[in-house]
C-alpha cells in the first residue's frame, strides 16, 4: 500500500518572528534547516521514491534537505502546494489576527482568519488542496511520497485524503514546523 509523508517546512524567518507569510518567500533558519535534517532522519526508512514541494524558498529547501538525506536526485515542483493566501494579512504579526481580521475562529489555541481583501477562502484551498493531490497522486504511479508542503495547505491535503470537509481539516490539529502527516488508506497517523 502507497503512503503519502505530508511534511510543513521547518521554521522560517517569518515564523520566527511571528509574522504571517502565507505567500511570502522567506527563507529557513538554523533552526529551520535542523528540523528538515530531523525530518529527512525520521523519513530514512519509509521507502520513499519521490519527494514533492511548493515553490516558496522555506519548502524548496526543505525538500531540497529531505531529498539529499534520502538519495533523491530531484523535488518536483508543483505549484498547487503553494500556502493559501493570505491577501491583505500578509506581512502581518500574527498578534494583530483578532485586531485586523473581520472573522476569525480559535482552534486548538491557534485563530484562523476567514476573509477579506484577497484571502484565499478555505472552500478555495480545500479545492486546490483536491487537484493537487489528484495531480499528484495519477503522475506519481508507483512508492512512497513526500509532500513538503505549508500549514493550511497541509491540512487540506489531509482533509481532501480522508474525505472530511475543510471544517474537520482545521478541527484535526495544527501542525508545526518540521512535522509529519502519514497518510494511509486505514487511517492517520501523526509523526513527530
Amino acid at each position: 500500500m502507497r503512503t503519502i509523508y505530508l511534511v510543513r517546512h521547518g521554521q522560517c524567518e517569518d515564523n520566527k518572528n511571528k509574522i504571517l507569510n502565507g505567500q511570502r518567500d522567506s527563507e529557513l533558519t538554523r533552526l529551520g534547516r535542523q528540523q528538515a535534517l530531523a525530518t529527512a532522519t525520521l523519513l530514512k526508512d519509509k521507502k520513499i521514491k519521490t519527494v514533492y514541494a511548493s515553490p516558496l524558498k522555506r519548502t524548496m529547501e526543505t525538500a531540497k534537505i529531505i531529498a539529499e538525506n534520502l538519495g533523491i536526485d530531484l523535488v518536483h515542483v508543483d505549484k498547487g502546494l503553494i500556502e493559501r493566501d493570505f491577501g491583505y494579512m500578509t506581512g502581518k504579526p500574527t498578534s494583530d489576527i483578532s485586531k485586523l481580521a473581520k472573522t476569525t475562529f480559535e482552534i486548538s489555541g491557534k485563530t484562523y482568519f476567514f476573509n477579506g481583501p484577497g484571502v484565499e477562502s478555505f472552500p478555495k484551498l480545500y479545492q486546490r488542496a483536491s487537484r493537487v493531490l489528484k495531480r499528484i497522486i495519477a503522475k506519481t504511479p508507483k512508492g512512497n511520497i513526500a509532500i513538503v508542503t505549508h500549514g493550511d495547505t497541509g491540512m487540506m491535503l489531509q482533509a481532501v485524503f480522508y474525505g472530511w470537509d475543510w471544517m474537520r481539516g482545521l478541527n484535526y490539529a495544527f501542525w508545526k514546523n518540521g512535522e509529519i502527516f502519514e497518510l494511509k488508506a486505514n487511517g492517520l497517523k501523526k509523526g513527530k
